[in-house]
């Protein structure tokens, strides 16, 4: 049987790898011809209907979770509503680089808040994963600076899932059923008030809607709300650190897709930058199974 430690590192992989198909479904609805703000209303809004009796059956232990439960819920939404608008803004390039300096900023968070040190081998880690993502997108050494707002949304976005990562870990006893109904229901107000605020005339028409629910529906069911668990579930029971480093298997996993469904270039630059961010996530258990076979010679 798997450790508890084992199914958290995979359950953030195969969150990470969700997020890394996010662009299909969205760029699906996008191709309908509807409002960029109003797809991730209804990317939130189909979710938060099939949880509606899920809601319900669980109404007093969400009531039970009380505030601890709303925050970490609403930061965590925050972070993932602030990330899939910020591409509407901003190149999807600048929109991952920024996102994912959350390794950087969960460290950070994690010495200050739960007094975890920064070991050598995790330093290692990150950079080899930054390095690795940079590889990948081109840059060399040099990095993009924020320079309109959907740049400073993906890296306030990163921001916010460092602390919510940190808050995961510390509010493990709450139930990741009930954090992960609370998450898209935040997720949903979020959506609605960017909505409001930049194009509230602009809403799809029925025939829109009625076209993509045959698709969406399964798309939902079968990868956005188990996906959303695992990124909810995972963090519980690992180092923020280690969250954000196993997240960045969304790049590898877009960066493949990409090339797959958009035609988009993949070259030596992908396999180094992917076998990169692998070795990030990689190294870690693979000197524990070293260190333990040392250990029991």
């Amino acid at each position: 049987m798997m450790s508890l430690d084992l199914r958290a590192r995979l359950a953030c992989l195969y969150a990470g790898s969700v997020w890394g198909l996010f662009w299909i479904p969205l760029r699906g609805l996008d191709a309908t011809g509807m409002h960029s703000l109003w797809v991730t209303v209804v990317y939130f809004g189909v979710p938060f209907i099939l949880l509606i009796p899920v809601m319900a059956f669980r109404f007093r232990e969400i009531l039970a979770g009380g505030g601890s439960l709303q925050l970490t819920a609403a930061l965590s939404a925050l972070a993932i509503t602030l990330y899939s608008i910020s591409i509407n803004f901003t190149d999807v390039i600048r929109v991952m680089l920024l996102f994912y300096l959350t390794p950087i900023w969960s460290a950070l968070l994690a010495r200050a808040v739960l007094g975890e040190v920064i070991t050598p081998l995790r330093m290692i880690a990150m950079v080899l994963a930054v390095t690795g993502m940079l590889t990948i997108f081109g840059l060399g050494a040099t990095f993009p600076l924020p320079g309109n707002i959907g740049d400073w949304m993906a890296l306030i976005a990163g921001m916010i899932w460092a602390v919510a990562a940190v808050r995961l870990n510390r509010d493990s006893h709450l139930p990741s059923v009930d954090m992960t109904v609370i998450f898209i229901q935040w997720a949903l107000i979020y959506s609605i008030v960017a909505v409001v605020m930049v194009a509230p005339g602009s809403g799809p028409d029925r025939a829109m809607l009625t076209g993509v629910l045959p698709w969406l529906v399964p798309v939902i069911m079968i990868m956005i709300i188990p996906g959303t668990f695992a990124s909810l579930w995972g963090p519980k029971h690992l180092s923020p650190v280690l969250v954000g480093l196993l997240f960045m298997s969304e790049i590898v996993v877009g960066a493949i897709s990409a090339s797959i469904f958009s035609g988009d270039p993949f070259g030596w630059r992908e396999v180094i930058g992917i076998t990169l961010i692998a070795s990030a996530s990689l190294i870690e258990p693979l000197w524990s199974f070293i260190a333990g076979g040392k250990a029991s010679s």
